[in-house]
């Protein structure tokens, strides 16, 4: 029996290889093969609609969202918090969800580079050299960073650098570096991380 295809899905051959769509970052991450196939829609969490999360953004002087949804923040200590994730075309932006305030906003000019594992894992660290890093987690983590190379691309002459990598460092806090790693393992993904 033949499995069910969706709007715009390209032909494959034998099921297992794509032979039609092109693979983001070069084709140097191993991707699941549900988020082949994924429609993009960009704003997941309808921010127009939500007077809270506009308030946020008009007080800024942004109002195009290029991509909001719900991710997973790693705090210094190691703690996970849930936050809303909004790019717009100048600034990242966290939000806790619970009460919409804002609890951080980055100017994309400040982000050097995003680091992602070569592995099928949700985990993606922002790095920004002026302040503390950013280590988070999506489910749509490959959407969310090739709009964000796109958005800085578009809007300088400044590409933004994807790090390709099993272990990379990023600054927890002010005065914490952390290493992280990924490595498969029987049933998934193991990930590990050493303070250094």
């Amino acid at each position: 029996m033949d499995r069910p295809r969706y709007d715009g899905e390209p032909d494959l051959d034998d099921g297992d290889e794509d032979v039609g769509t092109p693979e983001p970052f070069a084709g140097g991450k191993i991707r699941r093969k549900a988020s082949r196939y994924r429609e993009h829609r960009g704003d997941y969490l309808h921010v127009s609609t939500r007077p809270g999360l506009m308030k946020i953004l008009e007080k800024q002087g942004d109002t195009s969202v290029r991509f909001a949804d719900k991710v997973l923040k790693f705090t210094g200590s190691g703690k996970m918090k849930r936050r809303i994730f909004i790019l717009t075309d100048f600034a990242i932006y966290l939000i806790d969800p619970e009460t919409e305030a804002m609890t951080r906003r980055i100017g994309l000019a400040a982000v050097e580079k995003v680091c992602l594992s070569k592995l099928s894992d949700n985990f993606f660290a922002v790095i920004i050299p002026t302040e503390y890093d950013l280590l988070m987690a999506s489910t749509r983590k490959t959407e969310l960073v090739q709009v964000m190379v796109d958005v800085t691309k578009s809007a300088s002459d400044y590409e933004l650098e994807v790090l390709l990598s099993n272990r990379f460092e990023y600054n927890a806090s002010a005065s914490l570096v952390k290493e992280v790693s990924f490595e498969e393992s029987e049933g998934g993904i193991k990930t590990s991380f050493k303070w250094k």
